[in-house]
């Protein structure tokens, strides 16, 4: 159903930046929900055009879900996104260590973000 190998998840430069100087990364949502936002690779443009829309000081962190140290759950999304989709919660902060390559994650010209390709 869905490519477990590689989950990514969506922050500012600005929070990997601190990410990297306390060896993990504990965005808000891990305070208010109880876990951080992940996704599969070909579903991430649904949330980033849902939060963050017209940001280009995003990137994208590309994780190996063998070096987390905290449960993921496949859950629903918002209602929204297509019925059946289930979306990847890290119920736990993220660590630096389990983050295999970081890219700069930009919209198109419109201010959207498009599937990543492949």
């Amino acid at each position: 159903m869905y490519d477990t190998h590689t989950l990514v998840h969506l922050c500012t430069v600005s929070e990997w930046l601190s990410a990297r100087q306390t060896g993990e990364h504990c965005p808000p949502s891990l305070e208010e929900a109880g876990y951080i936002h992940l996704s599969a690779p070909r579903q991430v443009h649904l949330p980033a055009n849902r939060l963050f829309a017209g940001r280009r000081d995003l990137v994208l962190l590309r994780i190996d879900p063998g070096r987390l140290n905290s449960p993921i759950k496949w859950e629903p999304g918002v209602p929204t996104d297509p019925e059946s989709m289930l979306f990847p919660h890290l119920y736990g902060p993220l660590p630096v260590s389990a983050v295999t390559a970081v890219q700069e994650y930009r919209p198109g010209v419109d201010g959207t973000f498009a599937p990543l390709a492949g």
